[in-house]
């Protein structure tokens, strides 16, 4: 496909998002101040402003750079642009980021088109201040494929970001745009069809897959009508101590409202006791701290998934009680909270279970790997996979946009970042409902169809409460979970 012919695409469709998102659906009249780099992401720019004034706005158009620099396709659209009369200002000076901020004060919206995929290095000096005058103006903000500044692959920033309110993405996602920061600089993101032949991407493969609600009728099949409680699966739920006892609830809620015919908590006797007074559909096993082994085995006997860790304990009898469930059972183990913190630093001793599903928060993960939070977060998709690589489990790495990924090289990636969702308990709600799903799917998909159907249930209460972005409790996460796939 022709250069001049995606670009062409690329700008049009990116104002289409612009006047429908920004512009209250009509460009007559409006003034619209355009930011363009000399790259291939300001000729983007340069199809924007043309397209813009056709529609009957007013747009002023900025270069970063020196217009004799700017070659190839955007060179073309560069000359369109003058060739209609349209004048454009160079951003050379101090003075001129002056007249940026005028424009941009008077503007109904800025167009940042300075950097797309190509940027590679932080960015400084004067190209910095252009994107501080974008920032500090109140005009709402579209991104031109992806905020300037943002790491297509990573999500990090390199140097100073854009922080948009609407992005137009070309074809498709970028990597950077589905993590929690490329979500906050990027705000709404819109898809960008470009013209590209379908068969293309099958070609040449994806870094990922962004998982839709439409994926889980792939994973949850109607039931037989005579499937029986053992049928539909046993979760057996290792976890809570005393004064901890509301996580193996969590959990037991999370695997019931996800489908599990039967869960066991198998905890310590204290803490058996206390939750004992608790629960009514869940049923309790004891450790017995004489004979660890054998109590777990037993207690895990008939069991089709296990949950082990949250609200365990750190102590000796506790890790003894997780390396013997990773070594011992057969079936797949979901690996979280207190259980993953006892192999920080040591990931490839997770290789000891069969089929494990490990689901760190950032914080687990970087003490997994020996590293710190904010270097995940700078690569999450790279600590995904170097973690998978070092425990041969699949990982599921919680956060806006969660990730799975798998040993077989498989990503993907949830479309969701539900602010709601932060909330103790979280994690044991998801643990649950990824044990349950995988008393019969693949770790893989279990994770992945778990991941979604927790996101979803997050949002459905924000919509069931006037679109408010805290107050969740965690059970109501398991009980908002969707009964049917597209519920």
């Amino acid at each position: 496909v022709p250069g001049l012919v995606l670009m062409e695409n690329a700008g049009r469709g990116a104002t289409d998002v612009l006047v429908r998102e920004l512009l209250e659906g009509d460009a007559a009249g409006a003034r619209v101040a355009v930011v363009c780099g000399p790259g291939n992401n300001g000729g983007d720019g340069l199809v924007v402003a043309r397209h813009l004034a056709a529609r009957g706005a007013f747009v002023d158009v900025f270069l970063a750079g020196e217009p004799a620099r700017v070659s190839g396709d955007a060179r073309a659209n560069l000359d369109a642009w003058r060739g209609l009369g349209g004048a454009v200002h160079a951003l050379a000076s101090a003075g001129d980021l002056t007249k940026l901020a005028q424009s941009i004060a008077s503007a109904d919206a800025v167009v940042d088109a300075l950097f797309g995929t190509g940027l590679d290095r932080p960015i400084e000096g004067h190209h910095a201040a252009v994107i501080g005058v974008i920032d500090d103006g109140e005009a709402p903000c579209l991104a031109v494929d992806l905020p300037s500044g943002l790491d297509a692959d990573t999500g990090g920033v390199l140097g100073v970001a854009v922080h948009a309110l609407v992005t137009a993405t070309f074809a498709h996602p970028k990597l950077g745009l589905l993590t929690p920061r490329g979500a906050q600089l990027a705000g709404s993101v819109h898809v960008v069809d470009l013209g590209i032949p379908a068969e293309i991407p099958a070609h040449v493969g994806a870094s990922a897959q962004r998982l839709s609600a439409d994926d889980l009728a792939l994973w949850l099949a109607p039931r037989a009508p005579g499937v029986h409680k053992t049928g539909a699966g046993h979760v057996g739920i290792v976890a809570g101590s005393p004064g901890k006892i509301g996580a193996p609830q969590l959990v037991a809620r999370g695997a019931m409202r996800a489908g599990a015919g039967l869960a066991t908590i198998v905890t310590w006797p204290d803490a058996a006791t206390s939750i004992e007074g608790h629960v009514l559909e869940v049923m309790t096993a004891r450790l017995d701290p004489s004979r660890l082994p054998a109590s777990v085995d037993a207690a895990l006997a008939g069991k089709h998934a296990v949950v082990v860790g949250p609200g365990l304990g750190l102590d000796a009898a506790a890790r003894a009680v997780v390396e013997h469930v990773l070594a011992s059972f057969g079936g797949p183990v979901v690996v979280d909270a207190d259980a993953l913190s006892m192999f920080a630093g040591r990931p490839d001793a997770l290789r000891s279970a069969r089929r494990a599903i490990v689901t760190p928060h950032p914080g687990e993960l970087a003490r997994l790997l020996g590293s710190t939070p904010g270097a995940v977060e700078g690569d999450r998709f790279g600590a995904a996979r170097a973690i998978v690589s070092a425990s041969g489990a699949v990982v599921v790495l919680k956060g806006a946009h969660t990730i799975v990924a798998a040993p077989d090289g498989r990503i993907a990636v949830s479309p969701i970042a539900c602010p709601a969702l932060a909330t103790a308990g979280s994690g044991d709600v998801l643990g649950g409902i990824v044990g349950a799903l995988a008393c019969h799917l693949a770790p893989f998909d279990a994770a992945c169809a778990g991941v979604l159907l927790h996101g979803l249930a997050g949002e459905s209460w924000v919509r069931t409460h006037g679109g408010a972005d805290r107050g969740l409790l965690a059970s109501e996460i398991a009980d908002a979970l969707p009964s049917r796939p597209g519920a």
